[in-house]
């Protein structure tokens, strides 16, 4: 009785945690607590294969200890394979308060352990253009993993509190995707450098003047309900006047928009640094906000060589990208080589329909009536607003059915699906509301503390990557400081003979 009252407290201490240093000390005694930490401890489990990923820790450990370098390089080449023995499996991080199987966490520690041994290698072992390739190979054979941000109007302030525990435990991603409401977020992030995002997560600029209604007459008559102006603005101020090439110099990341096109015989677009290098990022967030009967199509703008602003396809409109292309997955797959998606949902008419990882995984066969009878359902239904919308002559009609039917086809889920625990009748209260320092800081701590319980999962799944690209960047800038030192010395060998020729 006195135990179940501890794991209370302490579930109870755990929940209103304010920061994730804090949540993760409780989660750890909560597993001291219940024996869990013993789970941890013992390899086995009929969710992955444990004896392959003891096999490969054991061999790298071994190799790198006796410092064969060039076997250790080709075990890595050979053998690093993204999610090896289905270690990414769900059912392993529903188990324990905190954290996996210890094994696992230890492959993950000993592979980048591996990865930094062979990049720190003097050039008399292994040659920079040698190792230069290994990592670049390697990690084109490995993937990336990507984040996904949800429409959601005001609701996408959760993305904030995503976006921080990400960045706080180093693992935001550098492919980063939005729609909608999660397009302004995408763009904030990938406009501001690491330091300057410190300051935007709490809250800097974003209390005031994002959202204003219009007239209910103007609404009416087709120039939208909430004042676009206003939100240009807000985004112009925010984002800064940076065309996607622009940003992606700035800080390394690839933002990706999602916008639609009005016509019905174009598809939505991924606006980003390689399919629309000039646009301008706030010009595509602005149609990506676009929806329908609340704001106006937009005319995207670009920026030519000398700076002017210029219509993109002035005969092309754009709306609202969270209908048809939410969550944009194979064409992240295809431009970014992105082999994990961590999916961020808020929209209110998903999240309240969505299934948490356990429940969606559950093998038990008295789930399967059910589970069957929700994927025939959606299966029809798509199927039938499919066909309904290409039946139907009528303008409004057609594209209300075809939004019904994306809505009904996407997948809302990623590898890694982070979403609130529920929607109350407080969130919908805010759905359209003006963003202030209350709402902000509310929104803000339940991503947080959503995120959380995913963070072992995804440092699981992202750490190796991140870990490649970190060591291609140092190597290519130990290749710019030595051209550097090579022009220093030559130029310095040219310059005495022309003192001496004077004298």
């Amino acid at each position: 009785m006195q135990l179940n009252k501890k794991i209370g407290e302490l579930e109870r201490a755990r929940d209103n945690a304010t920061t994730y240093t804090e949540w993760e000390q409780l989660g750890m005694e909560l597993d001291a607590l219940t024996g869990l930490d013993l789970w941890k401890l013992d390899n086995t489990s009929p969710d992955y294969n444990y004896e392959l990923i003891h096999e490969r820790l054991v061999s790298l450990r071994s190799l790198q200890q006796q410092g064969k370098t060039r076997e250790l390089m080709r075990a890595l080449r050979e053998g690093l394979h993204h999610d090896l023995g289905n270690m990414g499996n769900p059912a392993l991080y529903c188990h324990a308060y905190v954290g996996t199987k210890r094994l696992i966490e230890d492959y993950v520690s000993q592979v980048c352990a591996a990865l930094n041994y062979v990049c720190a290698q003097p050039s008399s072992v292994v040659s920079y253009d040698e190792k230069l390739r290994f990592f670049e190979n390697t990690s084109r054979s490995f993937g990336q993993p990507s984040l996904m941000l949800s429409g959601g109007a005001t609701l996408g302030l959760f993305h904030i509190g995503v976006c921080k525990a990400l960045h706080e435990q180093g693992l935001l991603p550098k492919v980063i995707s939005g729609s909608s409401a999660g397009a302004i977020m995408a763009a904030m992030v990938g406009t501001h450098t690491d330091e300057e995002l410190e300051a935007m997560y709490h809250g800097e600029s974003w209390y005031s003047d994002a959202w204003r209604w219009k007239s209910p007459l103007r609404g009416f008559m087709g120039e939208g309900f909430a004042d676009q102006k206003q939100l240009e603005t807000f985004l112009r101020r925010n984002i800064g006047e940076y065309s996607f090439e622009e940003a992606f110099e700035r800080t390394g990341r690839h933002v990706n928009i999602t916008v639609s096109p009005v016509h019905e015989h174009q598809k939505s677009r991924l606006m980003n640094e390689l399919t629309s290098p000039y646009l301008l990022l706030w010009s595509a967030v602005l149609a990506s906000c676009a929806v329908p009967v609340l704001f106006p199509p937009v005319t995207l703008t670009t920026k030519n060589d000398d700076g002017d602003y210029l219509p993109y396809r002035p005969s092309e409109r754009w709306v609202d990208g969270s209908v048809k292309s939410d969550l944009p997955r194979e064409r992240l797959m295809h431009l970014y080589n992105v082999n994990y998606f961590i999916a961020v949902q808020v929209n209110p008419h998903i999240v309240p329909f969505m299934e948490s990882d356990k429940r969606r995984l559950e093998k038990r066969f008295m789930s399967w009536p059910k589970r069957a009878i929700r994927e025939e359902l959606k299966f029809h239904g798509a199927g039938l607003m499919n066909f309904l919308r290409t039946q139907v002559s009528h303008e409004a009609t057609r594209q209300l059915l075809g939004h019904a039917y994306t809505i009904m086809s996407q997948r809302y889920y990623g590898d890694v699906t982070i979403a609130p625990k529920r929607y109350t009748l407080e969130h919908f209260r805010h759905v359209l509301s003006e963003p202030n320092v209350e709402r902000w800081e509310w929104f803000r701590l339940q991503g947080e503390r959503a995120t959380w319980p995913k963070i072992a999962m995804i440092r699981t799944h992202t750490r190796i990557s991140e870990t490649l690209t970190d060591s291609i960047l140092l190597l290519h800038k130990q290749r710019a400081r030595r051209r550097e030192d090579q022009l220093r010395v030559v130029g310095g060998k040219s310059a005495e003979p022309r003192s001496t020729g004077t004298d």
